[in-house]
């Protein structure tokens, strides 16, 4: 298989390198009968896995990659990823699924990693990565897995979702300036998201969503969800932001602001770094001036230098004060001390007052992460004039950084699950979202822990980084390929209407794949669930 099928409207993708025959340890197969266009070629065949329904030719792969022509046979091309709570010096090796040999039994024929019990869901964990999907959902998930998990019989029902009602959600810590409130958020050129309420320490990203992926123009469409493709699976991604500046942005690692990576989060506002450290620099220093873009602090007139009977030094700083000791707007926002755009800090300082300073006064001015720090002395003018830090106000200086936290980008994948993939789980769909309400449904992304919010609908959060890599994929509506899984007690599933025909137990599974591959070779992955995460079936409403 060289090539894609090309589909009316669609742009041309580059091909995927794919053998054929097609070995077994790479496909997954899935409906023998696809449903037939009428106009179709006979050699041809129709992947119904998303609207845009490829005509497939034999030896060719759809437009999203994912799905391939292999001799009449609609294939998967990727494995189906398993949790295993214990892997061997094998894990991560793609193994088929396939029926047991005659006259053999679990324990004789194992995969490498796998330890021979096929019972037990306190071990294993069948994700939606690689799990196929039945989009639109007129017939059942692809897995819905009985199996037990602590004693009690559980039902965990596996697909991967097509979203075009999702977004990532981007936490980037830095005190630097990104851009105003509001502003576009580009990729390639192409509007993305916008930038959304700062946080303590950190800037807010809201990248992708629907008007993004389908509400304007095809490039930005396919742009979106090539970027949010690549920040669900932990890649690299290069943003620009009007009126501001370029970032990179990658899940887990230290953002890089206009080429510069940053190192450190702050400890806190002006005002709050002067309050933690106030007793290690009252008898060190005369005054200390935290430079912040939010709330810049001055210690003697702050309440913790008054508390400690700290003398007024008689500094004035431009901008607008709000309450003594903290100042807000000494400067604009930018990528310099504290966040603001000032390189010179002495540049906040209006004047002196001759009734309160003094010479010889000392003076420490610092950033709210340590990464700028100056020391001064005041002389016969009261005129600060530069001199070397001593060595006991380095160490407070050295303290701040050191209550820095690592800064880094955070990514959360947000979703609505509330529309036709429900079909999929029950015929009466409501019946879902309210056992998630209740509790009696915990929702998973790839095994990982999903928060899910409040009110109407199935809205979930996941952080990339607790899922397993290359979690995400894509459709060319477009649209973002997520895993979803939805575990709960047996009896539960029964009462909410779940297609009781079509559980099947982890057994049966983990030996022949999906209910309708039909007996053809089936690959699977093994991964192990992260180190923080809890086991999907040992939520606490689930075992009570």
């Amino acid at each position: 298989m060289t090539e894609h099928t090309k589909t009316d409207g669609l742009p041309a993708m580059d091909a995927m390198p794919l053998s054929s025959p097609a070995p077994s340890q790479l496909i997954q197969a899935l409906d023998r009968a696809a449903p037939r266009n009428e106009r179709m070629a006979s050699t041809k065949v129709e992947c119904n896995a998303c609207p845009v329904l490829c005509q497939i030719s034999d030896g060719k792969t759809g437009a999203c990659d994912r799905y391939a022509n292999h001799q009449g046979i609609l294939i998967r091309v990727d494995p189906v990823v398993l949790l295993l709570r214990t892997l061997s010096e094998t894990s991560g090796a793609v193994v088929p699924f396939a029926p047991l040999a005659d006259g053999a039994d679990a324990q004789e024929q194992q995969d490498p990693a796998w330890n021979g019990d096929l019972l037990l869901a306190d071990e294993v964990f069948v994700t939606g990565i690689g799990a196929s999907t039945t989009y639109p959902d007129y017939k059942p998930a692809p897995f819905i897995v009985a199996s037990k998990a602590a004693g009690v019989d559980m039902v965990t029902v596996v697909t991967e979702g097509i979203f075009s009602y999702c977004s990532f959600k981007v936490k980037i810590d830095t005190d630097r300036y990104l851009g105003p409130e509001q502003a576009n958020v580009r990729c390639k050129g192409e509007v993305v998201g916008h930038v959304t309420t700062a946080e303590y320490g950190s800037q807010m990203l809201s990248l992708g969503g629907v008007h993004h992926l389908t509400g304007g123009s095809k490039k930005e469409g396919r742009v979106t969800v090539e970027m949010m493709e690549r920040l669900g699976n932990k890649q690299a991604v290069e943003l620009s932001i009007d009126g501001g500046t370029q970032v990179l942005v990658q899940a887990g690692r230290s953002p890089v602001v206009d080429g510069v990576e940053e190192r450190r989060m702050r400890v806190g506002c002006g005002s709050a770094t002067v309050g933690i450290f106030a007793k290690q620099m009252v008898g060190e220093a005369d005054e200390v001036i935290v430079v912040d873009d939010h709330i810049t602090g001055v210690l003697t007139e702050h309440q913790a230098g008054r508390c400690l009977d700290m003398r007024r030094s008689g500094v004035r700083l431009r901008g607008r004060k709000s309450t003594p000791g903290r100042y807000f707007q000494v400067a604009n926002p930018g990528t310099g001390w504290g966040g603001t755009d000032i390189a010179d800090p002495l540049s906040i300082i209006e004047t002196w007052d001759p009734d309160h300073a003094w010479p010889g006064l000392r003076l420490l001015m610092t950033s709210t992460t340590g990464e700028h720090a100056a020391w001064y002395v005041l002389d016969e003018s009261l005129t600060p004039q530069p001199q070397d830090m001593p060595p006991s106000m380095q160490d407070v200086v050295d303290r701040i950084g050191e209550n820095c936290e690592p800064s880094q980008s955070t990514v959360l994948f947000l979703a609505g699950a509330g529309g036709s993939l429900r079909a999929g789980v029950t015929d009466n769909p409501v019946l879902l979202t309210r056992a998630i309400k209740q509790a009696l449904v915990n929702v998973t992304c790839g095994g990982a822990p999903a928060y899910v919010w409040p009110g109407g609908g199935i809205t979930v959060m996941a952080d990339v980084m607790r899922m397993p890599d290359n979690s995400f994929g894509t459709v060319p509506t477009p649209a973002i390929v997520a895993p979803i899984e939805f575990s709960m007690r047996l009896p539960d599933y029964e009462a909410m209407g779940g297609h009781m025909d079509y559980v099947r137990s982890l057994d049966q599974v983990l030996k022949t794949g999906a209910w309708h591959d039909d007996g053809a070779p089936i690959a699977r992955r093994w991964a192990l669930p992260g180190a923080t995460n809890p086991w999907p079936l040992g939520h606490a409403p689930l075992l009570g």
